[in-house]
C-alpha cells in the first residue's frame, strides 16, 4: 500500500532540511504543507505520516494534533524542551525529535511510525469486512452480534473465574425520541475501559460488558457515564460468571425494566429510595397476584378439558410468583409455553420445542409473543393455550 508523508511547516528551509532524512519507497508520496491551508489538505489524504516543524508555531502544532489524532504524527522541536515534549506526546504525537537527534535515531523514529501506520491500515481493513459483515456498526465499534460475543465472554469468565457485570441499558418509551441516533453509543464508548464491550441488542438499546469488575464498581461506572448523558437513561445489573447467556440477559433486562417500571410510578412523587423500594414491592405482589388470578382458572381448565383427550400426549402445568408454565410431551417431542412478567412491565410468552428423539422430525422454531399487562385477559390465553396444542397435536401426527 502507498505511503503518504505530510510535511507540515511555514518554514520552507524545513523541507530541504528534512527530505535527505527520510528513507521512503518510490510508490510513497510526500506533501508539503503549511499550517494555513492543512485543513482544506488532510481531508484528501490516506495512509498518512506527519511531520511537523513546530518550531515558529507551538500553539498551532497543538492544535493540529489533537485533529489527526487518528494518524501517526511525528514533532520537530529547534531544542530538547522536555516540557514540551510531554505536552505534544499527551496531545497524539507519536514521537518527538530535534536538531540534536542523531540520523539513525531519527530513522529508527521513521520506520516506527511507518510500522504504526501499517497497523493502522491493517485495522481498518478489517474494521471494512466487520462493518460489511454486519458484525460491527459503520458509525462507532459497537457489535451487533451480542450474542455470539457473550457467549464467547462468559467462556472466558468461567474460565478465569474473574467477577464481571453484564449492563442493559435503555431510555424509556418517553425519552427514546429525545435521543440523537448514536447518542447513547457514544457517551459510554468515550467513557468506558478497553476491555469492556459494549453491544446493540435494539434501536438506542445496549449490553455493556465489564469485564473484570464487580458490582460496586460497574454501578459507579455506570453513574460516570449517566451524568454526562442529556436524558434520562436506565439500567439494569447481573453478574456475569456460571450462568447461561439466556439467564444473564433475563437476568439484566428483568433489572432494567424494574428501575425504568419504578421511575414511571413513583419517580415523580417520591424522592427516598426506601420508599421507591417499598411501594414498588408492593406494586409487585398486586401485580403478580392479578398474573395468578388470570394463569390458575386458564390452565385448570385447558388441563380439565383436553388432558385425556389426546392419546399419548400428556399434560402439565406449574404457577409461581410472576410466571407461568405449561407443558406438553409425546414419545419424541416436548413443548413448553413460558410466561413471564420481566419487570411488571410487559407479559413475554416463549413456545419452546425440545426433541427427546434423533429419530423425530425437525421442530418448529422457538417464538415469542408479547403483551401489554392490559391486553393479558383469560379469553385470549385460554385461545393461545388451545393453539399452541393444536400446533403440538400436528407435530405428534408427523412424527
Amino acid at each position: 500500500m502507498q505511503n503518504q508523508v505530510a510535511l507540515v511547516s511555514d518554514d520552507t528551509d524545513f523541507f530541504e532540511y528534512i527530505l535527505p532524512k527520510l528513507t521512503l519507497r518510490k510508490s510513497d508520496e510526500v506533501y508539503k504543507l503549511n499550517f494555513d491551508n492543512i485543513l482544506e489538505t488532510i481531508e484528501n489524504l490516506q495512509s498518512v505520516i506527519f511531520i511537523i516543524n513546530s518550531e515558529k508555531n507551538i500553539e498551532k502544532t497543538l492544535q493540529l494534533l489533537e485533529i489527526v489524532k487518528s494518524s501517526p504524527s511525528i514533532v520537530f522541536g529547534y531544542n530538547e524542551n522536555e516540557a514540551y515534549r510531554n505536552k505534544c506526546l499527551k496531545a497524539g504525537c507519536l514521537e518527538y525529535f530535534s536538531y540534536f537527534t542523531a540520523d539513525e535515531e531519527f530513522d529508527i523514529i521513521i520506520q516506527s511510525a511507518l510500522s504504526f501506520l501499517s497497523l493502522i491500515n491493517q485495522n481498518k481493513f478489517y474494521r471494512e469486512l466487520l462493518i460489511e459483515h454486519k458484525a460491527i456498526s459503520a458509525n462507532n465499534n459497537v457489535f451487533l452480534d451480542y450474542k455470539t460475543i457473550i457467549d464467547k465472554e462468559l467462556k472466558i469468565i468461567d474460565r478465569k473465574s474473574v467477577s464481571s457485570v453484564l449492563v442493559a441499558i435503555s431510555p424509556n418509551e418517553k425519552t427514546k425520541f429525545l435521543l440523537q441516533p448514536n447518542q447513547i453509543e457514544t457517551f459510554i464508548l468515550n467513557n468506558i475501559r478497553k476491555d469492556d464491550i459494549l453491544m446493540n441488542f435494539a434501536p438506542n438499546k445496549y449490553f455493556l460488558l465489564l469485564n473484570n469488575t464487580k458490582m460496586d464498581e460497574a454501578k459507579k461506572i455506570w453513574e460516570k457515564i449517566k451524568a454526562q448523558l442529556p436524558e434520562e437513561i436506565f439500567a439494569g445489573f447481573a453478574l456475569a460468571g456460571r450462568k447461561t447467556r439466556s439467564q444473564l440477559i433475563n437476568e439484566a433486562l428483568n433489572k432494567l425494566h424494574e428501575n425504568i417500571n419504578k421511575a414511571q410510578l413513583y419517580g415523580k412523587t417520591i424522592t427516598s429510595e426506601n420508599e421507591i423500594n417499598t411501594n414498588f414491592k408492593l406494586f409487585r405482589q398486586e401485580f403478580y397476584k392479578k398474573i395468578e388470578q388470570v394463569l390458575n382458572p386458564v390452565f385448570y381448565h385447558i388441563q380439565q378439558k383436553y388432558g385425556d383427550k389426546y392419546y399419548g400426549i400428556a399434560m402439565n402445568h406449574e404457577i409461581g410468583e410472576g410466571f407461568g408454565n405449561f407443558y406438553i410431551k409425546s414419545r419424541n417431542i416436548e413443548a413448553e409455553m413460558k410466561i413471564t412478567t420481566p419487570g411488571c412491565t410487559k407479559i413475554n410468552i416463549d413456545i419452546l420445542y425440545n426433541l427427546l428423539s434423533k429419530n423425530s422430525l425437525k421442530i418448529p422454531e422457538s417464538k415469542r409473543i408479547t403483551l401489554e399487562p392490559r391486553e393479558f385477559e383469560a379469553e385470549l390465553l385460554e385461545s393461545l393455550i388451545e393453539q399452541f396444542i393444536s400446533e403440538f397435536k400436528g407435530e405428534v401426527i408427523n412424527e
